[in-house]
């Protein structure tokens, strides 16, 4: 069976004179590319070179390089553009690189020709075994950011670009423009390999040029003039790729006339996108890999593809699903990873979920490891959702939690200027598509980006989820909540909900007013030292029973000021005060689950009962009453919108963090548990509440009431003592 070089001999012999390679700096026909790569090859044996890290932007010389370093058997080892000194250094050692090789000049490299430089290196001591046959060793960046070589013969990557070529039997490419870095193994076998063996042209460009910086970095106007400049007829996408292009189309920006395959991959694609895609002209198919299978396993083509599947998985492979529903896959799996011993089995396990049809297509639910289990038994992929809030809602980045839980919840990465009633209107749309168990129950918009340096990204751009689930105390602290009703639709408007008040030359619902108005002053809670605290570890018993003992003496005051309001609440207010009605019921006895939960704590209730808050609580409770006696008893709501919003967005993931760390039993945390599912709904209520207070004075009484008890609240967070360390904290608890 022919190897790579044959394969591509093949192509120079048969179209000689046809262009195989194109850049901004010129083309080279297939023999002038053929006798480039084989003249650097000689100098790369000449040269005595055994290990190549390849280095530089998209460009004929990269390919020119890589090429090389087939017909030489060297050991070629691919650099991403966006890896950090430590992740390279790591590259450099393990692999024991004698060499780099560069797309242009860089310090201390000569030239070899054809725009391709050397640098020749030491290689470092203990460098990893590489397994025989080794032609390539493409590094991924996992959920650690640690980078791991995943060995390839180039036996390997000829089975895949042989197969993929015979799947695309009935797809005719002249030209196909790589979009993605050429050090990404998909671009390097599909989008290089794969055009040269069918005779097409691969035409390259810088990455800039086409709006693309870093791992994840996208200027979507570049790179729309860039694919309308060079009029390809197949690209290689990541869903990020295809979700832009597809609102591109939609916006009659993309000059599709020349399209006739796009590939998505890489990441969940919905079946929306897709939809939206078609409808604009966009020719999409999904398909399926990873890099220990040479990077694609499965793809959907034209005349053999299913909806909401990758397709089916390529000739030269088997797939399976095993009991657990994970996806196996035997045949052309990778020769081992860098300086690991190999797999015993056979069979690569992929991570994946999966299933297969009985007609052969194969279906990826997301990875096993990152799987939800709801509190009724349902499993939930958070990957599949995630793809629905990203590519359907339009949030920038998306995270999807709530293992245990009734129904999911998310963090939502939103930096457009929508609002949070238009975000609403989008996921409402989006539960109603989405089966029950799966719909959201919580949507928190948050409106910085998760980065790389903030410890979220790994380097290629993927979410560390461990990283952002130990955080999300304080990245849903800082974030905007959105309640669903458990049905898991948006919860609906009352006739006059959409009223709008004027502020200023703003027109806004006053809910939203008030949010924004409050904001500045929210800080003061949001930025307490205790849910840093909470989150490095540094938070014990003392810490929780003197939180929990000013619960108690600020909630059993609610009931009793909900009264006094609705006493002194005017008659234009009626529905205000049967509003308190409802809220007196379902608030009534709240402090004594606080006490239940002091005593499983050790504590003695009867002495708490009698004795006296902190001062902070003191004057907020004071403050209320007179506000409410002296002033618009409508500041009374200023309360609800501190308490029972900082009680959604904190109560569940504190409580959740301070009884791992403090071993409590469920019975010390009734308040918290409660209050995070409780509230949701209250809260719900209240911004129709909110919605429906028209009057300009009774507004500025509930804001200036707000930012008062935030203020007082926010002293109280501030006053919680901590333990100076996590040692301490583990001490205390013990």
């Amino acid at each position: 069976m022919a190897g790579l070089r044959d394969m591509l001999l093949t192509s120079v012999r048969q179209y000689p004179e046809r262009i195989a390679l194109r850049d901004a700096c010129g083309e080279l026909s297939y023999e002038a590319m053929w006798q480039a790569a084989s003249g650097l090859a000689g100098q790369l044996k000449m040269l005595g070179v055994r290990r190549a890290g390849l280095c530089g932007d998209n460009s004929m010389a990269w390919v020119l390089a890589d090429l090389a370093c087939l017909l030489a058997d060297v050991v070629c080892v691919p650099v991403p553009a966006f890896f950090s000194r430590s992740q390279f250094q790591h590259l450099q050692q393990t692999a024991g690189l004698d060499c780099l090789l560069f797309s242009a000049e860089e310090q201390d490299s000569v030239p070899l020709g054809d725009g391709v430089w050397l640098r020749k290196l030491n290689p470092a001591s203990g460098y990893s075994r590489v397994p025989e046959q080794t032609a390539k060793i493409t590094f991924t960046s996992g959920s650690t950011g640690t980078p791991k070589g995943v060995c390839l013969s180039a036996s390997q990557m000829a089975a895949t670009t042989r197969a993929l070529q015979e799947r695309m039997a009935g797809v005719s490419l002249l030209t196909h423009l790589c979009i993605l870095p050429l050090a990404t193994l998909l671009e390097n076998i599909a989008g290089v390999y794969l055009p040269l063996a069918m005779g097409a042209t691969v035409d390259i460009a810088p990455l800039a040029s086409l709006g693309m910086t870093g791992s994840s970095g996208l200027d979507l106007d570049r790179l729309v003039a860039g694919i309308n400049q060079h009029h390809p007829d197949s690209l290689i996408l990541v869903p990020e790729l295809a979700m832009g292009l597809v609102a591109a189309a939609e916006r009659g920006r993309l000059d599709k006339s020349s399209f006739r395959f796009l590939a998505v991959g890489g990441g969940r694609v919905s079946a929306d996108l897709l939809a939206r895609g078609r409808a604009a002209g966009l020719p999409l198919y999904e398909g399926y890999g990873l890099s220990e299978c040479g990077s694609v396993v499965a793809l959907n083509v034209p005349g053999e593809e299913c909806e909401g599947t990758v397709g089916k998985p390529l000739p030269h492979l088997e797939v399976r699903i095993d009991e657990a529903g994970r996806i196996l896959v035997r045949g052309n799996t990778h020769l081992g990873y860098l300086g690991y011993e190999p797999e015993a089995s056979d069979w690569l396990d992929t991570g994946d979920l999966g299933a297969l049809s009985p007609d052969g297509y194969l279906t990826v639910n997301g990875r096993a490891k990152n799987l939800l289990i709801t509190s009724f038994g349902r499993n939930i992929s958070p990957e599949w959702l995630e793809s629905e809030l990203v590519q359907g809602v339009g949030a920038g980045q998306a995270v999807v939690f709530g293992d245990g839980e009734p129904n999911p919840r998310a963090l939502l990465v939103i930096r457009d200027d929508r609002d949070p009633e238009q975000i609403l209107v989008s996921l409402e749309n989006l539960n109603q598509r989405l089966p029950d168990y799966a719909r959201l129950s919580t949507a928190y918009i948050y409106r910085r980006p998760l980065t790389l340096a903030d410890g979220y990204l790994t380097a290629n751009g993927r979410i560390v989820r461990d990283r952002v689930h130990a955080d999300l105390p304080a990245l849903v602290a800082d974030s905007c909540p959105l309640f669903m009703h458990d049905s898991g639709a948006a919860a609906p408007a009352p006739a006059t909900r959409h009223e709008r008040t004027t502020s200023g030359d703003s027109d806004m619902a006053f809910f939203e007013r008030l949010q924004t108005e409050t904001a500045e002053a929210r800080t003061h809670v949001t930025d307490a030292p205790v849910i840093r605290a909470i989150r490095e570890g540094r938070f014990n018993l003392e810490s929780y029973r003197w939180f929990l003992t000013q619960a108690y003496h600020h909630v059993k005051h609610t009931v009793p000021l909900m009264m006094a309001c609705g006493g002194q609440l005017p008659e234009r207010l009626e529905f205000v005060r049967k509003a308190l009605v409802e809220y007196i019921e379902e608030e009534y006895g709240h402090h004594e689950w606080i006490l239940n939960d002091l005593e499983a704590c050790g504590e003695d209730r009867e002495a708490i009962r009698q004795g006296t808050p902190d001062t902070s609580i003191e004057l907020m409770v004071a403050y209320l009453y007179d506000r409410i006696q002296r002033g618009n008893p409508a500041a009374f709501f200023g309360m609800v919108q501190v308490l029972e919003g900082t009680s959604i967005e904190l109560a569940t993931p504190l409580g959740e963090a301070i009884q791992k760390q403090l071993d409590l039993p469920d019975q010390a945390f009734s308040y918290l548990y409660s209050h995070g599912a409780l509230d949701q709904d209250h809260f719900e209520f209240f911004r129709n509440l909110m919605n429906d207070m028209t009057d300009p004075g009774d507004q500025q009484a509930i804001i200036e009431a707000a930012r008062m008890v935030y203020r007082l609240y926010g002293d109280m967070l501030h006053s919680i003592p901590l333990p100076a360390s996590r040692e301490e904290s583990r001490h205390a608890a013990a």
